[in-house]
């Protein structure tokens, strides 16, 4: 008879004369070494990082997605037994869930909002996997990653953008001017009054100089 440590986090899935057997818990155990296989299966959370992927989006235009998967064994008897590599069988989930995800959405919908790029995507997976016995707990889109005529595009349309408010607002500015210009000939000419008293005004100041001229001249 042989012994095995199984530690908090982990499980051990069995295999004895190449039928499954039980898992064995945390603790001390014992087991026939000759008959039985072992295969120790890690429940911590884990991270799956999917690189960039590139897509097609509603509108044909091609962007490449990535996205970290954060994820778990749920059932370790499953996830031994149900595929030769069940990481490899969750990165494709993930990859499969990412263009279906991409192909509905315009880019400029995708680029506005990144929550509704991430919509769906976890639940997606989740039911994808669930055989594999594994949970999965988020899926979060990375990076939204544009090539490189693509982005010089959407940087001259920025450009573009920002030229043309500045220009709107240079333009309501000189309106206003105008319109200020405009309403104070309109009371000088209504009252001309106005005129005498603002040259007294001005006169009044420090530093101005008033020249008068001798009658008769």
């Amino acid at each position: 008879m042989a012994k095995v440590t199984v530690m908090e986090y982990e499980r051990v899935v069995t295999y004895r004369d190449g039928v499954a057997g039980p898992v064995l818990g945390p603790g001390r155990h014992t087991y026939r070494r000759r008959r039985t296989q072992l295969f120790p299966v890690d429940l911590r959370p884990q991270l799956l990082t999917v690189p960039g992927q590139e897509l097609l989006t509603a509108d044909g235009l091609a962007v490449k997605v990535s996205a970290t998967v954060r994820w778990r064994v749920a059932d370790p008897a499953a996830f031994h037994a149900a595929a030769t590599d069940a990481l490899q069988m969750l990165y494709a989930a993930v990859q499969a869930a990412l263009r279906d995800r991409v192909t509905v959405l315009a880019l400029a919908d995708a680029l506005r909002d990144r929550a509704a790029l991430g919509e769906g995507l976890t639940a997606t997976v989740a039911a994808a996997t669930e055989p594999l016995g594994v949970t999965v707990d988020a899926v979060d889109v990375k990076d939204l990653m544009l090539g490189a005529e693509l982005r010089r595009a959407y940087a001259e349309t920025a450009l573009a953008t920002e030229r043309a408010r500045a220009d709107l607002e240079r333009a309501r500015g000189e309106a206003a001017a105008l319109r200020a210009l405009a309403n104070t000939a309109r009371l000088l000419e209504e009252h001309p009054a106005l005129l005498h008293l603002r040259t007294l005004q001005v006169a009044g100041g420090p530093g101005t100089t008033i020249v008068l001229e001798p009658p008769g001249n």
